[in-house]
C-alpha cells in the first residue's frame, strides 16, 4: 500500500506540471484531460472542462505526486488543494481504512466502481484532512 499526495489546480494543472517535470528531469507525463474520459450521457462535460487535466502523476524523487484540474464549478481554495491518495492492490485494506476514516467524517464519493478503478472513494476525515482511495495503481 502506498500513500501518494494528490494536488488540484484551478485550471493552469498542466502548464504546473510541466513546469515540475522540467524541475525534476522526469520523463514527460501522460495526461488525461476531461474530453478524453469516457462521456455519462447523463452529465454532458461543459466546453471549458474538456481540455482540463483529469489526471497526471509524476515520479518525484521515487514519490508518485498525482495532480488535477478541478472541475468548473467545484470549490478550489489554495492551501486546500492537496490530498492524500491510498494506492493498494488489497480491497480488505482499502475497504478497511476508507471505513475507520469516514467516522465522524464527511464522504464526497463512496466506494465504487469507476472507469479507471474496480473501487475508488473519497472523503474528509473528521480532522479535515481530504482522502482519495484507490484500488490498484492501473496505467496512470
Amino acid at each position: 500500500m502506498a500513500i501518494d499526495v494528490y494536488l488540484n489546480f484551478n485550471g493552469n494543472c498542466r502548464e504546473a506540471v510541466e513546469f515540475y517535470a522540467q524541475v525534476f528531469g522526469t520523463d514527460k507525463p501522460k495526461m488525461m484531460t476531461y474530453g478524453e474520459a469516457p462521456a455519462n450521457p447523463e452529465y454532458p462535460l461543459p466546453e471549458e472542462a474538456k481540455n482540463l487535466i483529469l489526471h497526471t502523476r509524476l515520479n518525484i524523487f521515487g514519490s508518485n505526486v498525482m495532480f488535477s484540474d478541478v472541475f468548473p464549478g467545484m470549490p478550489f481554495v489554495v492551501g486546500n488543494n492537496i490530498s492524500l491518495a491510498v494506492v493498494t492492490d488489497n480491497l480488505d485494506e482499502l475497504q478497511s481504512a476508507f471505513h475507520k476514516l469516514k467516522e465522524g467524517g464527511k464522504v464526497e464519493m463512496e466506494l465504487q466502481e469507476t472507469f479507471w478503478s474496480k473501487c475508488y472513494g473519497s472523503l474528509t476525515d473528521k480532522f479535515g484532512v481530504q482522502w482519495q482511495f484507490n484500488l490498484g495503481t492501473g496505467d496512470w
